[in-house]
């Protein structure tokens, strides 16, 4: 599933093709993605300008003075501005009709995105509850130690936890764990407040450089233009099992770990 660098490489690639333009309609060839479309978007948003488009964890607003968008690509969606007479692909599901003759268009094959609205002034369920964005003030390593104190839970799940904070999947905590130090199975209670300012950090800056990398290649994913990410090819820890550690060369460990696949190196991370 993309993940947040990739979400917000898609958010920057639609930017200056999608702000400040007015919605001249809305094509929904199916009436669902994983859930119902809901009718204010062919009835609210055409004729809006989209003021603005934002990311929160890993859902897109398209935000209008009729209400917002609220966009998830899922396991395999993707959004690309296109002429308007470009032609129809298998999985094109849904296109907003830009002025310029130009298209937003929602492609997702195996149909786990969706497209819901949000009305002025409220916040929709699904973004209700969130915790901080990892690249905001809000998230630091004192935020952390406070909220870990009596949790038993390990310290990976403990961070992909949507509710402590937003958009840390399992690519970017494995690799935020490597660098800080700190083995994936250790209680997040018995994490150090100074690791995990240093946990923090390594958050910021591992998502901070995938960001300006183009996100991590997935099978399924490409950013707006096209072109895949290119973080992948320096993961140090994520998909590396069984293989040497880059920092002391011993192979690197890897087991399940809340139905998700965990990589860490039992030397170099406590």
């Amino acid at each position: 599933m993309p993940e947040l660098p990739e979400v917000e490489t898609t958010r920057r690639g639609l930017l200056p093709h999608v702000e400040g333009r007015r919605v001249e309609g809305v094509l929904l060839r199916r009436p669902d993605l994983r859930w119902p479309i809901p009718r204010e978007v062919e009835e609210l948003l055409p004729d809006q300008r989209i003021d603005s488009i934002r990311r929160r964890a890993k859902y897109l607003l398209l935000d209008t003075a009729a209400g917002s968008a609220l966009l998830h690509l899922g396991m395999s969606g993707s959004l690309r501005v296109l002429p308007a007479d470009a032609p129809v692909r298998a999985h094109d599901h849904v296109d907003v009709l830009l002025e310029g003759e130009r298209v937003l268009r929602f492609n997702d094959p195996r149909r786990f995105g969706c497209l819901l609205w949000q009305a002025p002034g409220q916040t929709h369920p699904l973004l209700a509850g969130l915790g901080p964005e990892p690249l905001s003030e809000a998230f630091d390593g004192d935020y952390l130690f406070d909220l870990s104190r009596g949790r038993k839970t390990p310290v990976k799940t403990f961070l992909m936890d949507q509710a402590v904070v937003v958009g840390v999947g399992n690519i970017y905590a494995a690799e935020a764990l490597f660098l800080s130090g700190i083995s994936p199975l250790r209680a997040a209670g018995r994490v150090s407040h100074a690791r995990y300012i240093a946990l923090a950090q390594a958050v910021k800056a591992i998502l901070g450089h995938a960001i300006t990398r183009g996100g991590t290649t997935l099978r399924d994913f490409l950013s707006p233009d096209g072109t895949p990410g290119y973080f992948e090819q320096e993961l140090l820890a994520y998909g590396r099992g069984g293989q040497p550690c880059t920092r002391c060369g011993r192979l690197m460990k890897q087991a399940s770990l809340g139905q998700r696949t965990t990589v860490w190196c039992g030397h170099c991370q406590r």
